[in-house]
């Protein structure tokens, strides 16, 4: 029998674990909230559901693997608020991904956290990151199932990254001093997500990020030179001109500790660093040799 793979809030990370899973052993299940895209998902073979509002109690009763990317409100996980009792009394469940983020550490002035450091959020976005995890640990509390928690760094891939800023002049590099990031490059979630899957049976919580905690505009200044072109503008992290989004999320600095996946999921990074990770876009699209 093929294992079936519920996706709650199919993009960009769950797409990437769609692409390495072999077609011949997995059905895929999705939910999206467009009809466009909806469209563009089942033209995949993937039974695709526009939900919040399409009924997906069948495919949960079906399902063998649970993978929800949908963000939280402020009540917590969206999921789990729907079908909480359906997913705990699943017969054929045997592992639930939730994907998450670093964001629920919160601020901790460049400092290195891993997976045991107390969770701080400043922000909304990660305070509610932890009321969801919270709750998706209270599900599984008294059963057997086995829950992963996933918690992503920034995403970059395919698609998403600096050279579309930066091609077209409109990248700035904010300067705000010892501030740094980790990133992390979607093939290698889809990959530490399938090594997990691989591990039947295994609980656990796991920082997704690459080795290179870096200074934002070092990355832009690396993607310009790659393109040829000008180093990006700077913009001084103070200035009026920043929106308050962007302010949030300079609003925290900290470095995050990955060995947990090197040491119990197996992970060998294929990106460890921005660099790999930036030279290799522009090698899949011709750019650079």
């Amino acid at each position: 029998m093929k294992k079936k793979l519920l996706s709650f809030g199919h993009g960009y990370s769950a797409e990437a674990l769609e692409k390495i899973l072999d077609p011949n052993i997995w059905e895929i299940s999705a939910t999206t909230r467009t009809v466009d895209k909806a469209k563009k998902i089942a033209a995949r073979n993937i039974k695709t559901y526009i939900w919040p509002g399409d009924d997906v109690s069948a495919e949960i009763r079906d399902a063998t693997h649970i993978l929800s990317s949908i963000p939280p409100n402020e009540f917590g996980d969206l999921v789990l608020e729907s079908y909480s009792g359906l997913i705990k009394e699943a017969k054929h469940l045997k592992w639930i991904g939730y994907l998450s983020t670093t964001g629920v550490y919160g601020d901790h002035k460049g400092n290195w956290v891993n997976e045991s450091t107390p969770l701080s959020p400043t922000t909304k976005r990660g305070q509610y990151r932890v009321i969801a995890e919270r709750q998706w640990m209270g599900l599984v509390e008294n059963s057997k199932i086995p829950l992963c928690i996933f918690r992503l760094a920034g995403i970059y891939g395919p698609g998403r990254g600096p050279f579309v800023k930066v091609s077209k002049g409109t990248a700035k590099r904010i300067i705000k001093k010892g501030q740094v990031f980790s990133r992390i490059h979607v093939e290698d979630i889809a990959r530490v997500l399938l090594a997990s899957i691989n591990m039947p049976g295994k609980s656990g919580i796991y920082n997704v990020c690459d080795d290179l905690a870096s200074p934002p505009e070092d990355v832009l200044t690396y993607a310009a030179m790659l393109l040829e072109k000008e180093e990006p503008p700077e913009i001084d992290f103070l200035s009026p001109k920043l929106s308050k989004m962007v302010r949030s999320f300079y609003s925290e600095c900290k470095r995050v500790e990955n060995q947990k996946i090197k040491r119990e999921l197996g992970i060998e990074l294929k990106y460890s660093n921005y660099k790999i990770g930036l030279r290799n876009l522009l090698k899949d699209e011709g750019i650079i040799s």
